[in-house]
């Protein structure tokens, strides 16, 4: 690792790129257990046909843990997204069956998603009763056991020069309802200022997969909540106003 490139840069991690390998890099303090669980992760959805970048080795170096990975060369759908406008439809469809893909697949060994939902709500600066009733919500949503992305935004999906997309960070995958992963993506969508775009996405999924709306909109108060404990200041508004609505509307 002696021609390191800094990528990218987040609170308490580094990005790196040396040759054909990519080096994502943790700051001392960042969690032992959350390193080796999102490698762990990693190596679970390997073992499905998804294209995801293979974790080479974990090393510690400089007293500083670090996962390495293949390094996907290409652009990512966010990018692609950006740079023609006038293919939103096209996107939005390939990123809606990329993300149905996910969904068919069963990896039981990852960690349970409503194991980690009930965890984040009670985490969550909410009051009690409503820390009650998403908890009572949680419960009476039905059990599933498909893979869960966690994270299925636009920036994580890398289309390589032959058209083949790969998915990338799989830190918050977890096996679970997809309606709740399908949420998820709304909520993304909704934070960073794009509503229109939200809307229209879940209204396409809804379309594929034959779901009700009211069923994927049942999820987002579960989730908002789920997604306060470690939410952008500027994402936080918007998260309470999601996780105080008794029924959306």
């Amino acid at each position: 690792m002696k021609n390191q490139q800094l990528i990218f840069e987040r609170e308490h991690k580094q990005i790196f790129r040396d040759g054909d390998c990519l080096i994502k890099r943790f700051d001392p303090n960042y969690s032992k257990a959350d390193i080796l669980n999102e490698a762990l992760n990693n190596a679970r959805v390997e073992e499905t046909d998804l294209h995801i970048p293979k974790i080479r080795s974990i090393e510690v170096v400089d007293g500083k843990w670090a996962i390495i990975l293949d390094f996907i060369d290409g652009t990512t759908l966010q990018e692609l997204m950006d740079k023609n406008p006038e293919k939103e439809d096209e996107y939005l469809n390939f990123y809606v069956d990329l993300q149905m893909s996910v969904f068919k697949h069963k990896v039981p060994m990852l960690n349970k998603m409503k194991d980690k939902f009930n965890a984040k709500i009670s985490a969550a600066d909410l009051d009690a009763t409503t820390r009650y009733e998403l908890h009572t919500r949680l419960d009476s949503m039905p059990k599933h056991n498909n893979l869960c992305h966690g994270d299925f935004d636009p920036t994580n999906i890398i289309i390589t020069a032959d058209g083949t997309p790969f998915i990338i960070d799989w830190s918050h995958a977890t096996q679970g309802n997809s309606s709740a992963d399908v949420a998820r993506s709304f909520l993304m969508w909704s934070v960073n200022g794009k509503e229109r775009l939200a809307h229209k996405y879940l209204k396409l999924y809804c379309k594929k997969s034959d779901t009700a709306i009211q069923y994927v909109q049942r999820w987002i108060p579960i989730v908002a909540a789920s997604r306060l404990v470690k939410a952008r200041p500027e994402e936080k508004d918007l998260l309470y106003r999601w996780t105080n609505v008794v029924e959306y509307e």
